[in-house]
């Protein structure tokens, strides 16, 4: 059922219909025509965070040398933590000095709107070369309707990640696509001694992308269409009983867990399953150690199973390109941004970090990379699949600021471990909410 409802979903939002792939495969609009001059001069600084798979990192400088080459602006490109580089954008809007280009996470853009420098134009040049936006991208950065505040650069997919052969020990031949089947392979996996876990800690990505799930899974949702909070709700209360009863079969220690912990646990042989990026099965295949190597033929992935909610409620880390209204060189940074979203660059890089990232832009559908290996298509439709953080009310101030403050990842961590009941956590959660959106 829930196979079905997820390949109806998908072509409801139309993720089967954009063009598709690499060089020229695709027909391009004709309207899409770029004008832009750099500055004299010019010179940038960019802040991303650290990459999880060393070959999005190498292809990623590699095209930034090549548009040095090209244009002659010299681009200096800091690496930091996910949870680093929020902070760091703030401090940046808030002192109106620091990196031309940021690349941060989810709606950090909707911090400081006023900051960040039009993108409009670029974003229209790109979306109609090819074949259009996913509608999260809007939803995330146009969120006016009008202007873009920031440019999409993609999103890390988040799946189950889970080991084969253990999850066959457990008495399972098929891997569950409902919530009730997917709890009962967490306690055979638990009582065979090779169990699961998920992070709980303010993790930006992996935190953030399961306890979304299972409360939008369940019905439940931070707030309803029109921004009225409405976490404290039955349907949140009972997502907050089945994590708890989930949480009873995870390896002990992941209320701490960040992003990369749970990567750590299971190629350490500590987890069988865990929700994450393709990041995992990347440093399996390019591992030395053999027994790491050894895992690459027992990993498998699917896609979070689908709950009450009746339909795929997936969170993916969305990640966006802001230009800030203090960089003296605005035209490079646009330019920089639009030649890394160009096939030439991005094909490649694409490649190279295996779809840890998936792509913004429709015309990137039906990339080699989403087929060339089964292990990988699950993290195809990330884009087109996903829901915003906010979701569904509209994206600003307070959705970002509830997203940044984790209050979805620290009321499931409390009801899961039993630090409040369900009630109190999601009671305590409405009141954190109702601070931000009451501004």
């Amino acid at each position: 059922m829930s196979h079905i409802n997820r390949r109806k979903f998908l072509q409801s939002t139309s993720a089967a219909a954009g063009a598709a792939t690499g060089p020229m495969i695709w027909t391009k609009d004709a309207q899409a025509q770029w004008s832009n001059t750099p500055e004299k001069g010019a010179q940038l600084r960019v802040l991303r965070w650290k990459r999880f798979v060393q070959g999005d990192e190498d292809v990623y400088m590699a095209n930034v040398k090549k548009f040095e080459e090209k244009t002659g602006i010299k681009v200096r490109v800091d690496h930091e933590g996910w949870e680093d580089v929020r902070p760091k954008a703030a401090v940046a809007a808030n002192v109106g000095s620091g990196p031309d280009i940021i690349l941060s996470t989810n709606d950090d853009a909707n911090l400081y709107p006023e900051k960040l420098v039009d993108c409009t134009d670029v974003a229209t040049y790109l979306g109609k070369k090819y074949g259009g936006w996913y509608p999260v991208c809007e939803q995330y950065l146009k969120t006016d309707g009008n202007k873009w505040i920031g440019v999409p650069f993609g999103a890390a997919g988040n799946a189950l990640v889970y080991r084969e052969s253990q999850v066959k020990a457990a008495g399972f031949s098929s891997f569950p696509k409902d919530t009730a089947g997917f709890l009962q392979l967490m306690k055979a996996l638990k009582e065979k001694g090779t169990p699961g876990g998920f992070a709980l800690g303010n993790a930006t990505g992996d935190g953030n992308a399961w306890t979304h799930w299972v409360v939008w899974a369940h019905g439940g949702a931070m707030v309803d269409k029109n921004n009225k909070v409405i976490i404290n709700s039955p349907e949140t209360i009972k997502a907050l009983e089945y994590a708890r009863e989930l949480y009873a079969t995870f390896v002990p220690g992941t209320l701490s867990w960040l992003d990369p912990n749970n990567n750590k646990a299971f190629l350490d042989g500590q987890i069988s399953l865990t929700a994450n990026g393709i990041s995992v099965y990347y440093a399996a295949k390019n591992s030395q150690d053999p027994k790491v190597k050894d895992l690459v033929s027992d990993i498998q992935h699917a896609n979070l199973p689908v709950g009450p909610a009746g339909v795929p409620t997936e969170f993916n880390l969305f990640f966006n390109q802001m230009i800030f209204k203090y960089s003296k060189y605005p035209k490079a940074a646009k330019e920089f941004i639009r030649f890394m979203m160009e096939e030439e660059q991005y094909n490649p890089w694409m490649n190279a970090s295996i779809g840890y990232v998936c792509h913004p832009l429709k015309a990137y559908e039906k990339h080699p990379i989403w087929t060339v290996d089964p292990k990988h298509t699950p993290y195809k439709n990330a884009m087109a699949v996903m829901r915003p953080a906010g979701y569904p009310g509209r994206l600003g101030y307070a959705s970002a600021s509830t997203l940044a403050d984790f209050i979805m990842v620290n009321m499931v961590a409390e009801a899961a471990s039993g630090q409040r009941t369900p009630q109190e956590a999601a009671a305590r959660a409405q009141q954190r909410a109702e601070r931000y959106y009451k501004v």
